[in-house]
């Protein structure tokens, strides 16, 4: 009697995976659903390219993915968050070059090093960014503007989405090529960049092409150049700042990837990484990134590993050289 009772609990707690060690025979992604971490709010350009991923990957990986907006400090508390994460390859975070690379070289308040604290799964997208112009400004390409800019120093603003953001070092390389100097006025994100650009309170104003490519194509703002080698395929009439003399071999991108908690198995970072590849490669999600001016990624995770060595050296170098500190 015992032993059939004993039998029937066992099989009874196989079925329910109460037991650990029947849940720990579930192979990965077998077990739960995975949780991707977007470090900011919905709708955002972050936040619209990892929906996006998440929904194909699911498909791919045949189980379901939660996107979890965690939003705060410049993406800082969502990949806080995921350092915190079990690293058991069923939480994934959606980082980008500020959290990730910047945040810690321009504020000791943060805790994490992500080149500790996550291991890097996939480069999901790179992107430009586009200088843009308010009406009125007399200025139609980068050469009118370091002219101006000469004429008449420190008067001349440009909006960013924040202190240390790539898209305030861009301008910080800029100015230091170009021998000019504009004052720097930091926003919160590319909503309020774009009225205040449209609205004239600003000069200039800066946003990666996934935004700025729409409201140029409608002509409702003027764009100066993007900071891409050459000229982006959804903006042909754009010029790349380094075809300007001044900015020659000009270059600074954004962009996305997405990392796993320090600790994940190997081979569950492996075959995440050839799920992305895969994912990255559709036509139907090549189209929606081009669309943008966002080019897909691709590559191993070392790769990966090699690229944010190298962008956070030259993020680290331009910090420096700017004396760039958050307060």
């Amino acid at each position: 009697m015992f032993k059939r009772l004993f039998l029937s609990v066992s099989a009874l707690a196989a079925a329910l995976c109460i037991a650990p060690a029947a849940c720990a025979q579930t192979p990965w992604p077998g077990a739960k659903p995975l949780t991707l971490i977007v470090p900011f709010s919905p709708g955002g350009n972050v936040d619209t390219t990892a929906r996006l991923v998440a929904q194909k990957l699911s498909e791919r990986l045949n189980q379901s993915i939660i996107v979890d907006n965690v939003a705060g400090a410049g993406g800082v508390l969502g990949v806080a968050r995921a350092t915190h994460a079990a690293p058991d390859g069923y939480t994934l975070v959606m980082g980008f070059d500020g959290p990730i690379s910047v945040a810690r070289l321009i504020n000791s308040a943060v805790k994490y090093d992500a080149e500790k604290d996550l291991t890097p799964v996939a480069l999901v997208t790179t992107a430009p960014v586009v200088l843009l112009a308010r009406p009125g400004l007399p200025v139609n390409n980068m050469d009118e503007l370091i002219a101006l800019a000469r004429a008449k120093p420190d008067t001349l603003t440009y909006a960013s989405s924040g202190v240390g953001t790539v898209l305030h070092l861009s301008m910080e390389v800029m100015q230091d090529q170009a021998k000019v100097k504009l004052v720097h006025v930091p926003y919160r994100g590319g909503a309020q960049i774009t009225n205040d650009v449209m609205g004239g309170q600003v000069d200039l104003g800066l946003l990666v092409t996934t935004s700025a490519t729409p409201l140029v194509q409608q002509n409702k703002l003027r764009a100066l150049g993007v900071t891409s080698a050459e000229r982006v395929a959804t903006l042909p009439g754009v010029q790349a700042f380094a075809e300007t003399a001044e900015l020659k071999g000009f270059e600074l991108n954004t962009w996305m990837g997405v990392f796993a908690p320090t600790g994940t198995d190997p081979q569950v970072v492996r075959q995440l990484n050839q799920a992305l590849n895969a994912v990255l490669k559709l036509d139907d999600v090549q189209r929606r990134l081009a669309e943008g001016g966002a080019i897909a990624g691709e590559g191993t995770p070392e790769d990966f590993a090699a690229f944010l060595k190298k962008e956070k050296a030259v993020y680290a170098h331009i910090v420096k050289s700017a004396n760039i500190q958050q307060e």
